[in-house]
């Protein structure tokens, strides 16, 4: 990795601070402990940008992936952690993902759904996280079912349960954390979609997101992002290798 030219540090750290964008509603990505303190790959990947760009690092946390997205351009945030969809990709200039999880769907357990075609029918009703991959991904797939809409993970699943929905979707590891310690629900196998995480910065930033390429291949070259996860006590993913050089 070349070292950081001035252009690419303005670019990712124009006010002389790195502020990151984390997401604390995808918890394979980002813990958050009673006191509020963050941990996990993004949190690392984002301290260690700063390291090397030699800025200090402000972490500005979000509780959705859509209010990141509403956010870009404001300069709220330089770099963000997020999953790589048509919808994002006119404002964020996305790397290449670094890690794809599984998108699907938390069911009770006299369902007879075993897959997105058995909930893809009328009268059907999912909840969801708005502005999320996988309410992006549904709002297109979907023909028939209804997606309701809540802010945050927990606020979705309550309304799954309270009003007796059809199915609730997310990431496959909170889900099925929710089934382990919640009698009578099941999460259902195999996957209706792979979520691409990556690095984003707003469109326009070329010298900051080309460096931030050569930092995401030299993080999953080194073993740096496999470590993260194994420190974050995450499984069940699917790490993307750095780009084979020529």
């Amino acid at each position: 990795m070349n070292d950081p030219t001035p252009k690419a540090i303005e670019d990712l750290a124009p006010s002389g601070t790195l502020l990151a964008a984390i997401n604390t509603g995808n918890p394979v990505l980002v813990q958050q402990d009673p006191a509020g303190e963050l941990s996990g790959v993004t949190v690392d990947l984002a301290m260690e940008l700063g390291r090397v760009l030699e800025v200090p690092v402000e972490l500005v946390p979000y509780n959705g992936a859509g209010k990141v997205f509403e956010a870009a351009g404001s300069g709220a945030w330089n770099i963000a952690f997020l999953a790589i969809d048509a919808a994002r990709s006119g404002d964020i200039r996305f790397t290449d993902p670094y890690v794809i999880i599984e998108g699907t769907f938390i069911v009770r357990k006299g369902s007879h759904a075993r897959n997105i075609g058995d909930l893809d029918r009328p009268g059907a009703r999912i909840s969801v996280v708005k502005g999320a991959a996988y309410d992006l991904f549904l709002s297109r797939a979907l023909k028939h079912a209804q997606l309701l809409r809540k802010s945050t993970f927990e606020e979705q699943m309550q309304l799954f349960v309270d009003e007796d929905l059809d199915a609730s979707a997310g990431v496959r590891q909170p889900l099925e954390a929710f089934a382990r310690e919640n009698d009578g629900f099941r999460v259902v196998e195999g996957r209706f979609t792979e979520i691409r995480q990556a690095m984003g910065v707003p469109r326009g930033r070329d010298a900051g997101a080309r460096f931030m390429d050569e930092f995401l291949d030299e993080m999953k070259t080194s073993g740096f992002i496999a470590e993260a996860f194994q420190r974050a006590g995450q499984a069940g993913v699917t790490l993307v290798p750095a780009k084979k050089k020529a």
